[in-house]
Protein backbone atom coordinates (compact mmCIF):
# COMPACT_ATOMS: atom_id res chain seq x y z
CA UNK A 1 0.00 0.00 0.00
CA UNK A 2 2.83 2.42 0.90
CA UNK A 3 4.56 1.67 -2.40
CA UNK A 4 1.31 2.29 -4.30
CA UNK A 5 0.79 5.59 -2.51
CA UNK A 6 4.33 6.72 -3.39
CA UNK A 7 3.78 5.83 -7.06
CA UNK A 8 0.51 7.76 -7.12
CA UNK A 9 2.19 10.77 -5.51
CA UNK A 10 5.02 10.70 -8.10
CA UNK A 11 2.43 10.46 -10.90
CA UNK A 12 0.75 13.59 -9.56
CA UNK A 13 4.04 15.47 -9.06
CA UNK A 14 5.42 14.86 -12.55
CA UNK A 15 2.80 17.01 -14.39
CA UNK A 16 3.20 19.74 -11.77
CA UNK A 17 6.99 19.78 -12.22
CA UNK A 18 6.62 19.78 -16.01
CA UNK A 19 4.11 22.64 -15.78
CA UNK A 20 6.52 24.70 -13.68
CA UNK A 21 9.25 24.19 -16.28
CA UNK A 22 6.96 25.22 -19.14
CA UNK A 23 5.84 28.32 -17.24
CA UNK A 24 9.44 29.28 -16.50
CA UNK A 25 10.46 28.86 -20.14
CA UNK A 26 7.43 30.85 -21.27
CA UNK A 27 8.13 33.64 -18.80
CA UNK A 28 11.75 33.91 -19.91
CA UNK A 29 10.68 33.87 -23.57
CA UNK A 30 8.26 36.76 -22.96
CA UNK A 31 10.97 38.85 -21.28
CA UNK A 32 13.37 38.06 -24.15
CA UNK A 33 10.71 39.22 -26.61
CA UNK A 34 10.63 42.57 -24.81
CA UNK A 35 14.42 42.89 -24.78
CA UNK A 36 14.81 42.00 -28.46
CA UNK A 37 11.95 44.29 -29.47
CA UNK A 38 13.60 47.20 -27.66
CA UNK A 39 16.91 46.26 -29.30
CA UNK A 40 15.22 46.25 -32.71
CA UNK A 41 13.83 49.74 -32.09
CA UNK A 42 17.27 51.01 -31.05
CA UNK A 43 18.96 49.35 -34.06
CA UNK A 44 16.45 50.94 -36.42
CA UNK A 45 17.31 54.40 -35.08
CA UNK A 46 21.06 53.74 -35.28
CA UNK A 47 21.53 51.87 -38.60
CA UNK A 48 18.26 52.65 -40.40
CA UNK A 49 15.13 50.79 -41.36
CA UNK A 50 14.49 48.18 -43.99
CA UNK A 51 15.85 48.86 -47.49
CA UNK A 52 13.12 49.31 -50.07
CA UNK A 53 14.68 47.91 -53.25
CA UNK A 54 16.77 44.91 -54.21
CA UNK A 55 19.65 47.20 -55.14
CA UNK A 56 19.67 48.73 -51.65
CA UNK A 57 19.59 45.27 -50.08
CA UNK A 58 22.52 44.12 -52.24
CA UNK A 59 24.59 47.16 -51.27
CA UNK A 60 23.95 46.71 -47.54
CA UNK A 61 24.52 42.95 -47.53
CA UNK A 62 27.71 43.23 -49.59
CA UNK A 63 29.25 45.96 -47.45
CA UNK A 64 28.02 44.86 -43.99
CA UNK A 65 26.22 41.48 -43.86
CA UNK A 66 25.43 41.73 -40.14
CA UNK A 67 23.94 45.22 -40.55
CA UNK A 68 21.99 43.85 -43.51
CA UNK A 69 20.42 41.14 -41.34
CA UNK A 70 19.58 43.68 -38.66
CA UNK A 71 17.95 46.03 -41.16
CA UNK A 72 16.16 43.06 -42.76
CA UNK A 73 14.16 42.47 -39.56
CA UNK A 74 16.07 39.34 -38.54
CA UNK A 75 15.41 40.43 -34.95
CA UNK A 76 11.66 40.23 -35.66
CA UNK A 77 12.18 36.63 -36.74
CA UNK A 78 13.77 35.91 -33.36
CA UNK A 79 10.83 37.57 -31.56
CA UNK A 80 8.42 35.36 -33.49
CA UNK A 81 10.59 32.28 -32.85
CA UNK A 82 10.37 32.88 -29.11
CA UNK A 83 6.65 32.11 -29.36
CA UNK A 84 7.81 28.48 -29.46
CA UNK A 85 8.69 28.90 -25.78
CA UNK A 86 5.74 31.10 -24.90
CA UNK A 87 2.83 29.30 -26.58
CA UNK A 88 3.10 25.95 -24.67
CA UNK A 89 3.11 27.89 -21.38
CA UNK A 90 0.05 29.93 -22.36
CA UNK A 91 -1.74 26.78 -23.51
CA UNK A 92 -1.07 24.98 -20.20
CA UNK A 93 -2.10 27.99 -18.14
CA UNK A 94 -5.29 28.78 -20.05
CA UNK A 95 -6.64 25.43 -21.21
CA UNK A 96 -8.61 24.99 -17.99
CA UNK A 97 -10.51 28.17 -18.83
CA UNK A 98 -11.31 27.44 -22.49
CA UNK A 99 -9.40 24.57 -24.04
CA UNK A 100 -11.02 24.88 -27.48
CA UNK A 101 -10.13 28.54 -27.96
CA UNK A 102 -6.56 28.23 -26.67
CA UNK A 103 -5.98 25.13 -28.80
CA UNK A 104 -6.88 27.07 -31.95
CA UNK A 105 -4.79 30.04 -30.78
CA UNK A 106 -1.79 27.80 -30.15
CA UNK A 107 -2.14 26.10 -33.55
CA UNK A 108 -2.44 29.46 -35.33
CA UNK A 109 0.72 30.69 -33.59
CA UNK A 110 2.76 27.58 -34.41
CA UNK A 111 1.70 27.74 -38.07
CA UNK A 112 2.87 31.35 -38.21
CA UNK A 113 6.30 30.53 -36.76
CA UNK A 114 6.85 28.01 -39.55
CA UNK A 115 5.63 30.42 -42.24
CA UNK A 116 7.76 33.27 -40.96
CA UNK A 117 10.88 31.13 -40.85
CA UNK A 118 10.19 29.89 -44.38
CA UNK A 119 9.59 33.32 -45.93
CA UNK A 120 12.32 35.46 -44.37
CA UNK A 121 14.58 36.73 -47.16
CA UNK A 122 17.80 37.45 -45.27
CA UNK A 123 20.06 34.66 -46.49
CA UNK A 124 18.54 34.66 -49.98
CA UNK A 125 19.34 38.35 -50.38
CA UNK A 126 22.82 37.81 -48.94
CA UNK A 127 23.47 35.12 -51.57
CA UNK A 128 22.14 37.29 -54.40
CA UNK A 129 24.18 40.27 -53.22
CA UNK A 130 27.37 38.23 -53.53
CA UNK A 131 26.36 37.13 -57.02
CA UNK A 132 25.54 40.74 -57.95
CA UNK A 133 28.93 41.98 -56.74
CA UNK A 134 30.66 39.32 -58.83
CA UNK A 135 28.54 39.93 -61.98
CA UNK A 136 30.58 41.10 -64.97
CA UNK A 137 27.85 42.29 -67.34
CA UNK A 138 24.93 44.68 -67.15
CA UNK A 139 22.54 41.94 -68.30
CA UNK A 140 23.70 39.66 -65.50
CA UNK A 141 23.24 42.42 -62.91
CA UNK A 142 19.79 43.24 -64.28
CA UNK A 143 18.78 39.59 -63.99
CA UNK A 144 20.00 39.44 -60.38
CA UNK A 145 18.12 42.63 -59.51
CA UNK A 146 14.97 41.10 -60.96
CA UNK A 147 15.58 37.96 -58.89
CA UNK A 148 16.02 40.14 -55.80
CA UNK A 149 12.74 41.94 -56.42
CA UNK A 150 11.02 38.56 -56.79
CA UNK A 151 12.46 37.45 -53.45
CA UNK A 152 11.19 40.65 -51.80
CA UNK A 153 7.73 40.11 -53.28
CA UNK A 154 7.61 36.72 -51.51
CA UNK A 155 8.98 37.82 -48.14
CA UNK A 156 7.22 37.97 -44.78
CA UNK A 157 5.90 41.49 -45.40
CA UNK A 158 4.76 41.36 -49.01
CA UNK A 159 3.60 37.81 -49.77
CA UNK A 160 0.16 36.30 -49.29
CA UNK A 161 1.68 33.88 -46.79
CA UNK A 162 3.14 36.79 -44.85
CA UNK A 163 -0.18 38.61 -44.90
CA UNK A 164 -2.05 35.58 -43.57
CA UNK A 165 0.69 34.98 -40.99
CA UNK A 166 0.03 38.40 -39.49
CA UNK A 167 -3.70 37.77 -39.33
CA UNK A 168 -3.21 34.38 -37.68
CA UNK A 169 -0.60 35.58 -35.18
CA UNK A 170 -2.45 38.72 -34.10
CA UNK A 171 -5.73 36.79 -34.13
CA UNK A 172 -4.17 34.20 -31.83
CA UNK A 173 -2.98 36.99 -29.53
CA UNK A 174 -6.52 38.36 -29.34
CA UNK A 175 -7.88 34.89 -28.51
CA UNK A 176 -5.28 34.28 -25.79
CA UNK A 177 -5.99 37.70 -24.29
CA UNK A 178 -9.75 37.15 -24.25
CA UNK A 179 -9.25 33.90 -22.33
CA UNK A 180 -6.80 35.67 -19.97
CA UNK A 181 -9.63 38.01 -18.98
CA UNK A 182 -11.43 35.00 -17.50
CA UNK A 183 -8.35 33.49 -15.85
CA UNK A 184 -7.25 34.02 -12.25
CA UNK A 185 -3.63 33.29 -13.22
CA UNK A 186 -3.18 36.43 -15.32
CA UNK A 187 -3.69 40.03 -14.33
CA UNK A 188 -6.42 42.06 -15.99
CA UNK A 189 -3.81 44.54 -17.16
CA UNK A 190 -1.98 41.70 -18.91
CA UNK A 191 -5.14 40.68 -20.74
CA UNK A 192 -6.09 44.22 -21.76
CA UNK A 193 -2.56 45.02 -22.92
CA UNK A 194 -2.66 41.88 -25.09
CA UNK A 195 -6.08 42.76 -26.48
CA UNK A 196 -5.04 46.28 -27.42
CA UNK A 197 -1.62 45.30 -28.80
CA UNK A 198 -2.87 42.41 -30.92
CA UNK A 199 -6.24 43.97 -31.77
CA UNK A 200 -4.76 47.22 -33.09
CA UNK A 201 -1.99 45.31 -34.87
CA UNK A 202 -4.57 43.01 -36.46
CA UNK A 203 -6.53 46.01 -37.71
CA UNK A 204 -3.49 47.64 -39.29
CA UNK A 205 -2.41 44.34 -40.81
CA UNK A 206 -5.77 43.81 -42.50
CA UNK A 207 -5.70 47.38 -43.85
CA UNK A 208 -2.05 47.46 -44.93
CA UNK A 209 -2.42 46.26 -48.57
CA UNK A 210 -5.17 48.79 -49.21
CA UNK A 211 -4.16 51.85 -47.14
CA UNK A 212 -0.46 51.49 -46.21
CA UNK A 213 -0.13 55.07 -44.93
CA UNK A 214 -3.06 54.69 -42.53
CA UNK A 215 -1.82 51.25 -41.53
CA UNK A 216 1.62 52.64 -40.60
CA UNK A 217 -0.03 55.27 -38.40
CA UNK A 218 -2.20 52.70 -36.63
CA UNK A 219 0.85 50.51 -35.94
CA UNK A 220 2.37 53.24 -33.78
CA UNK A 221 -0.53 52.82 -31.36
CA UNK A 222 -0.05 49.04 -31.09
CA UNK A 223 3.68 49.20 -30.31
CA UNK A 224 3.52 50.57 -26.74
CA UNK A 225 0.99 47.92 -25.74
CA UNK A 226 3.34 45.15 -26.91
CA UNK A 227 6.05 46.68 -24.73
CA UNK A 228 3.61 46.33 -21.83
CA UNK A 229 2.17 42.92 -22.76
CA UNK A 230 5.46 41.02 -23.00
CA UNK A 231 6.78 41.84 -19.50
CA UNK A 232 3.37 41.38 -17.90
CA UNK A 233 3.08 37.91 -19.44
CA UNK A 234 6.62 37.17 -18.29
CA UNK A 235 5.74 38.26 -14.77
CA UNK A 236 2.53 36.20 -14.63
CA UNK A 237 4.13 33.05 -16.07
CA UNK A 238 7.15 33.19 -13.75
CA UNK A 239 4.75 33.68 -10.83
CA UNK A 240 2.87 30.58 -11.98
CA UNK A 241 6.16 28.66 -12.14
CA UNK A 242 6.98 29.65 -8.54
CA UNK A 243 3.49 28.65 -7.43
CA UNK A 244 3.82 25.25 -9.09
CA UNK A 245 7.25 24.74 -7.52
CA UNK A 246 5.89 25.66 -4.08
CA UNK A 247 3.03 23.17 -4.53
CA UNK A 248 5.56 20.48 -5.43
CA UNK A 249 7.63 21.08 -2.29
CA UNK A 250 4.69 20.67 0.09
Amino acid sequence: MAQTARIQMIDREQPVAAGASFYRIGGIAAWLQLIITLTLIAVTFVVGGKPTTAGEYFAVYHDQPLIGLLRDDFSSLIVVGLYLGLIPALYLALRRVDETVVTFAALFSLIVVGLMFATHTGFSMMYLSDRYAAASTAAERAGLLAAGEAVLASDIWNSTGGYMSGILLQGAGVLFSLVMLRSDDFGKLTAWAGLLANGIDLLQHVLHPFTPALSATILYFAGPFYLLWFPLMGRDLLRLARRQKAALSR
